[in-house]
């Protein structure tokens, strides 16, 4: 493999943690060693704007906007939204509409910029791979999203937490500046019509549309080697390979297959139906990458032995100095993981989108059930309502973290609300960028989430206190350096082992 090139496939994959965890310069500094820097694109509107509010500090926002084709858009952004001098204190941040099924052109385009902005910048120095990690849960922004990271000639798209069948197409069809669909999930009785989320480049484009755009590579993340089969075949377009990843990731997991079982601690029992057989996938002719519980030394090898392309890691990248967690936040975990004292928590109730979803349980944030049920419920970001039909057959949108009497009067039932979190928020302020509140708080709680790579991490931390994605990338790298370039392939102990 030639290190530094976009068009090989990278051996290491550093994760796509959002919101804005895996920013720029984090996937800036791995893909400036040839490795796959990947930028969150989680919410990449709403942090694009806060971050202008907060005043863009070092000017890097809006030196990548200078090369945004449409300056029109840039001028409008910059005078709704860029405060020079950032906003006072206890200020709330100005917000952007909600997405819907439907939103204006200037909605659409503030996305289509900020993913721009991203992957510009993450791309700018350098001639590594760059990738874009998306969540297929979250539908309403992905086109603007996936058409603004083009326009940035974004290498690969990344895309888990569903099915994404119909995104290979849409990347065909942005390639050409082509009007690209997506089926919106409603539930509830179908319409007349189906739902379909559409994005359109000829409506932006105000002197016709430009040359053709390179069309980035496709993985999608999956737990299963049926889902692999499933999207090689039945995907609207070419898949290039796949991100297999195992529930002791970060963020979150797919549940498990059957029926759920829990423990003592009420996490999901995860088992051997959980563990994706290698040989169905590589029988599908792709490249594959390993992710939950490779991010080691050893785990490299093992992927390798496997016959993967490489791993994908997460937590580990998640602590460097340059990833955007909070730099209390991070001292803060760093110092329990040193101490042997960090503790984590699969939550089936947390995450609104119904999937499990890790968390670590850190004092002060809003990982511990009663100290988030003194948080007032509101849903002002929005970006996991799902879309549920209306009794005078209009779709209408809903999370079961918004306000109780608000969720049940669009036709929610309560069972749905309990133990559910508003991650939008909390996600956002684990990156210091909390929205304001009215409270005693005074402004939202972080709640974080990390894989069970963090429980691990003390042997790693040995004599530091912080480290930089360089330090990741050596740290993985050094079984290889060692000349040991191969490993004996994982024995059936050692997978189930990733299920722990």
């Amino acid at each position: 493999m030639t290190q530094g090139s976009a068009s090989a496939l990278p051996m290491i994959i550093q994760g796509g943690m959002g919101i804005g965890v895996s920013n720029w310069i984090l996937a800036n500094a791995v893909a400036s060693r040839g490795h796959m820097g990947v930028v969150s694109g989680t919410c990449i509107d709403s942090l694009f704007v806060r971050r202008l509010q907060d005043g863009d500090l070092g000017g890097h926002l809006r030196r990548a906007m200078e090369s945004f084709p449409v300056p029109e858009v840039v001028d409008e952004v910059l005078d709704r939204y860029f405060r020079p001098h950032g906003l006072d204190e206890g200020e709330k941040y100005q917000l952007l509409p909600m997405w819907k099924q439907q939103v204006s052109a200037f909605r659409e385009m503030v996305t289509v910029l900020s993913s721009y902005v991203e992957v510009w910048l993450a791309k700018e120095g350098h001639s590594g791979p760059i990738g874009m990690n998306l969540l297929t849960k979250i539908q309403m922004p992905n086109l603007s999203i996936l058409y603004g990271s083009m326009l940035a000639e974004v290498d690969y798209v990344l895309m888990g937490a569903g099915i994404p069948k119909d995104i290979p197409g849409a990347l065909d069809r942005f390639s050409q500046h082509k009007p690209a669909t997506l089926r919106l999930d409603v539930s509830g009785p179908r319409g007349e019509e189906d739902d379909l989320i559409r994005f359109d480049p000829a409506d932006h484009w105000p002197d016709g549309l430009p040359e053709a755009l390179p069309r980035p590579r496709f993985l999608p993340i999956i737990a299963s080697h049926s889902l692999a089969r499933m999207l090689e075949k039945k995907a609207n377009g070419r898949v290039d390979g796949f991100i297999i990843e195992a529930p002791s990731a970060g963020g979150h997991n797919a549940p498990p297959r059957g029926a759920t079982e829990i423990n003592e601690r009420g996490e999901p029992i995860y088992g051997e139906r959980d563990v994706v057989d290698l040989e169905a996938v590589k029988e599908l002719g792709l490249p594959y990458w390993l992710a939950g519980g490779s991010g080691s030394p050893q785990g490299l090898l093992d992927a390798l032995a496997s016959g993967a392309a490489g791993i994908q890691v997460g937590t580990l990248f998640a602590y460097t100095d340059e990833s955007g967690l909070d730099p209390a936040l991070k001292a803060k975990v760093l110092e329990e993981v040193r101490a042997g004292t960090v503790a984590m928590k699969t939550d089936l109730r947390a995450s609104p989108t119904g999937f499990p979803f890790k968390v670590v349980e850190l004092e002060g944030t809003n990982a511990l059930a009663p100290e988030y049920e003194a948080r007032q419920r509101i849903c002002d970001l929005g970006y996991l309502r799902t879309a549920y039909r209306r009794e005078d057959g209009r779709v209408g949108y809903r999370c079961p973290a918004e306000p109780v009497d608000t969720f049940l009067k669009k036709g929610g039932t309560l069972e749905e609300t309990k133990g559910r979190k508003c991650l939008c928020n909390a996600l956002m302020a684990d990156i210091g960028h909390a929205q304001a509140r009215d409270d005693e708080e005074g402004a939202e709680r972080a709640l974080l989430t990390s894989g069970d790579e963090l429980l691990r991490m003390q042997d790693f931390l040995a004599g530091r206190t912080s480290y930089s994605a360089a330090d990741v990338l050596d740290h993985l790298l050094s079984g290889l350096e060692a000349g040991h370039d191969r490993a004996e392939a994982p024995t059936a102990s050692r997978a189930s082992s990733l299920l722990a």
